[in-house]
């Protein structure tokens, strides 16, 4: 360990600045590592269904059948890139429920 000595204010003031610089660095480093990184900017449900013309219980819908979304904690956020290449390729989603041959409900 190195011995520090700090003669005035502006030197204290200095070594922790220095210190906090090389910790926001180091964490920076690790975690753009971890995250991705978006070009484009993350659009929220009402602005995704205010674009596609459809109602929030709609899009609730679509985001359970497999719409891409990214969830941040509570919140779901939309790529408009990713949803529209989404809306090019529909994902075929098996029905909840089939219909026997005798006409019946399964």
């Amino acid at each position: 360990m190195e011995a520090i000595i700090i003669t005035s204010e502006q030197d204290l003031k200095r070594c922790v600045r220095e210190a906090i610089q090389e910790e926001m660095k180091a964490i920076l480093a690790q975690t753009s590592v971890r995250s991705p990184a978006y070009d484009e900017p993350l659009v929220t449900r009402k602005e995704i269904a205010n674009y596609l013309n459809i109602s929030l219980v709609t899009l609730t819908e679509w985001v359970r059948r497999g719409l891409p979304c990214i969830r941040k904690g509570r919140r779901v956020l939309f790529l408009k890139s990713e949803v529209l290449n989404a809306m090019k390729n529909p994902i075929k989603v098996r029905s909840k429920s089939t219909i026997h041959k005798s006409g019946k409900y399964m």
